[in-house]
């Protein structure tokens, strides 16, 4: 009994915002992660890129808190929900169109040791910052599988503002 308690409690992960007011826990492995580098997630994040460790919706549950939620659609066409805390702005988890059934947790925000994952690749690479250096992925793609740009990137987006 004591081997198998072990066991579930190393599949658990928790974490949360800044502030503390919203926590989460996943569980199990994740489906995949990954390393962004599209304007949107540099905005979302406020930093050179954007990480993402997605888990299927019913292995991720808040356990604390409430989120906010900031939808928007992609130049893709495709629907973005970021959930924040209200309290901080923490961007905690994403729903995004093309991963449906799936939550992607943002990287930074669980609990020591916060980058227990793998990273499996990175995308967007046309929009890297200079500086950024290469990140240790099998997998680097100037846009995303899926990219289909259906509206040009606009405003704040195409850095006119």
């Amino acid at each position: 009994m004591f081997n198998t308690r072990r066991k579930a409690m190393a599949d658990l992960h928790h974490g949360g915002c800044l502030c503390g007011k919203v926590r989460y826990q996943t569980e199990g492995m994740p489906v995949r992660s990954g390393v962004c580098h599209c304007r949107y997630c540099q905005l979302r994040a406020g930093s050179a890129f954007g990480v993402l460790v997605y888990f299927p919706a019913d292995r991720f549950s808040l356990t604390a808190g409430r989120c906010h939620e900031y939808s928007f659609i992609s130049e893709s066409n495709k629907t973005w929900v970021n959930s924040f805390c209200a309290s901080c702005g923490t961007t905690v988890f994403s729903k995004l169109e093309v991963w449906p059934g799936d939550i992607g947790v943002a990287g930074g925000t669980f609990d020591p040791p916060s980058f227990w994952y793998d990273i499996s690749g990175e995308v967007f690479t046309r929009s890297k910052a200079h500086f950024v250096g290469e990140i240790a992925t099998k997998h680097h793609l100037e846009t995303f599988h899926s990219y289909d740009p259906q509206r040009p990137e606009q405003g704040r987006l195409g850095g006119d503002n």
